[in-house]
């Protein structure tokens, strides 16, 4: 073949390969193409619903119940006057307004029962109702942290500082790993709740004891008696400094609520959210309750987090060798750095941070112990 003819053959090829490339997509072609976005768009909506359907993250410790969310079929069964706060939300699955402050005390309380066999739990009007998957994860972190499992022959001995009126961590530590406890708070009116629902439940005293702190500015001193020893303390502190504090964070609740319920089911539910929100705020000023409840003493302390926390690690140096793991919730991620530089100016021995993951919030345990792993072996051995 000549070169001018290979030249043409040449031209020709790229003619029609570019013809190819431009030529109308065929419309067997073009619905393919169609229906395999429809199916991607098809199996995104399913993932969304399949993920409004779960509640909770996946994130939450491998240990807890909770992992798969809700299932409120069951809860129903286990008690049935909680069905009247369950409706079906926008994808069709079970829910409840977790807006409403009642629904939120009746779902614990259906979750305690079913699932950890706590009955005849509840709260007085305007205390805290804390979320159950969070507050049993924080238990499985620092089982974790002292080596302790359920079903063990030593029993550990922990205590809970305020821990309010509804005793979340002693009745589920109890309940969950058989631990024995002291739970003290500064509000009689807790702590008598609390004595009710032990004795609801057949407590013992050598698995709850309760202890009032008599000084506000004091957290171990006053409740740690000269010959306790305990495994561990928990605490989940006020992190408010004052009622006004404590309101703004209540609105910035309510205001993540609807924006979820926006996110998921659209305007018109999130204006109902809203709607609902407005009202408890409302109401959270004339009667100063908060609408996910709380008294001063559980939300808001003078300076806020920060204080509370190093007066608790002042005073964790007194009881160095009475306590294996002192811990505490730490919600304000900036109160992390001084905690730690005030713990190393104590000499702690071993400090850990431990990071829980609940959907897109993150919540911290801060563990430090005065004692290395050596002399933690010599204390169990002796305690």
């Amino acid at each position: 073949m000549s070169a001018k003819s290979s030249s043409k053959a040449s031209q020709h090829q790229a003619r029609s390969a570019n013809n190819k490339q431009n030529r109308p997509v065929s419309k067997s072609a073009s619905l393919k193409k169609r229906t395999n976005k429809s199916a991607k768009i098809s199996n995104k909506s399913s993932q969304k619903a399949a993920a409004s359907k779960r509640n909770i993250s996946k994130s939450l410790h491998p240990r807890n119940k909770h992992n798969h969310g809700y299932d409120f079929e069951r809860l129903i069964k286990a008690v049935p006057s909680f069905v009247k706060h369950v409706k079906t939300n926008d994808f069709g699955h079970l829910s409840i307004d977790f807006a409403d402050p009642l629904a939120v005390k009746a779902l614990n309380g259906a979750i305690l029962y079913s699932d950890y066999d706590i009955r005849e739990w509840d709260i007085p009007q305007g205390f805290l109702c804390p979320p159950i998957p969070g507050r049993v994860d924080y238990l499985h972190y620092i089982a974790d942290l002292i080596g302790a499992r359920a079903g063990s022959k030593r029993k550990v001995k922990a205590l809970d500082i305020g821990t309010g009126a509804n005793g979340v961590y002693p009745l589920l530590g109890i309940r969950e790993y058989q631990w024995q406890f002291v739970a003290s708070d500064i509000d009689p009116i807790s702590l008598d709740n609390v004595g009710q629902i032990a004795t609801a439940n057949s407590l013992t005293a050598t698995q709850l004891q309760l202890r009032q702190q008599a000084n506000a500015d004091n957290v171990f001193v006053g409740v740690i008696h000269a010959d306790d020893r305990f495994d561990v303390t928990l605490c989940n502190p006020p992190f408010h400094k004052s009622l006004a504090d404590a309101m703004a964070g209540t609105k910035r609740k309510l205001a993540n609520l609807d924006a979820n319920k926006k996110a998921k089911f659209g305007d018109k539910a999130a204006g109902q959210s809203k709607a609902i929100g407005n009202k408890a705020a409302a109401q959270a000023k004339t009667k100063s309750e908060l609408n996910f409840g709380g008294q001063k003493a559980e939300l808001w302390c003078d300076g806020g987090e920060i204080k509370f926390l190093s007066n608790m690690i002042n005073e964790s140096k007194q009881f160095a060798f009475q306590v294996r793991w002192f811990t505490t919730l730490v919600s304000k991620s900036e109160n992390l750095k001084p905690c730690k530089a005030l713990l190393a100016k104590h000499k702690a021995v071993q400090v850990k941070q431990i990071d829980m993951h609940q959907g897109n919030k993150i919540t911290r345990i801060l563990a430090w112990s005065f004692m290395d792993a050596a002399t933690q072996k010599q204390w169990l051995q002796l305690s």
